[in-house]
């Protein structure tokens, strides 16, 4: 029963990836992207967009077309370990949490993503779920091993998960790690102020401190020439773009120089 994880399987070749952001549950996103060819894994922002459970399902059948490619999904502080189970239990193997304020969080959500069993130390019960084909296997071996093979990432978006950086980075079994500078400015009080040089010294320190901790941090950009800068301080994971902002972008760009045509 247990597909392969495309996103574990990279990170334990110790090679880079890339994945895509969507807001869009429509299975045919997922398909078009996946045509591609070169997005390693797409994550699908369910800290902010609209889904239900069957939606869940739909985009996971979607990802299973290719072999190339797996899933993720971003998941809110609250209700954390319910929407980890469904997740998973949707199919969709990796998860990014939000919002994690400390090592005790931290340790909560890891144990979200892992199995109720004592040398796995996680609180995900057996299930009757697509990922286990619903009736095949609930509570089986390759369910627990398919949990311990999905890739667990943070976000570091607080001033209190900075300050105690180097312990939830000792939590055992966090994959990889991605800072928040929207959410980061606020908690400084700095709403906006991405590029305000508090933000740009935390997103520094968390890198360094992953790579010397052996996690690996992940950058969200809006374009290839973003990462540049990242790739020369060792960053070797990215999360490129979001189908909202390319749809805005384009009609923006495209809308007024066809207005400009048009005399308008």
């Amino acid at each position: 029963m247990r597909r392969k994880n495309v996103l574990r399987e990279l990170l334990n070749e110790d090679k880079p990836t890339i994945g895509t952001h969507v807001h869009s549950m429509w299975p045919g996103m997922v398909e078009v992207i996946g045509h591609t060819g070169v997005i390693d894994y797409i994550e699908f922002s369910g800290e902010y967009a609209p889904y239900d459970l069957f939606s869940l399902e739909n985009f996971s059948r979607a990802i299973d077309l290719f072999d190339h490619m797996s899933s993720m999904m971003k998941i809110e502080a609250e209700l954390r370990s319910y929407l980890a189970v469904r997740a998973v239990g949707s199919g969709i193997q990796n998860l990014l949490f939000a919002r994690i304020k400390n090592a005790k969080e931290a340790k909560e959500a890891i144990a979200a993503a892992l199995a109720d069993t004592p040398s796995c130390g996680g609180t995900a019960g057996a299930g009757m779920r697509r990922d286990v084909g619903y009736v095949m296997g609930p509570g089986s071996a390759d369910y627990v091993k398919s949990l311990e093979e999905g890739v667990k990432a943070l976000m570091i978006e607080r001033k209190s998960s900075v300050d105690d950086l180097e312990q939830i980075l000792s939590v055992k079994g966090v994959d990889m790690v991605q800072f928040g500078p929207a959410d980061y400015s606020m908690s400084l009080d700095l709403p906006g102020q991405w590029d305000h040089p508090e933000v740009k010294k935390a997103d520094k320190y968390i890198i360094e401190t992953a790579l010397k901790m052996g996690v690996r941090p992940r950058i969200e950009i809006f374009d290839m020439e973003a990462a540049k800068p990242y790739i020369d301080m060792g960053v070797r994971d990215f999360c490129i773009g979001w189908d909202v902002f390319t749809v805005y972008q384009y009609c923006k760009k495209h809308g007024e120089g066809l207005a400009k045509l048009l005399g308008r």
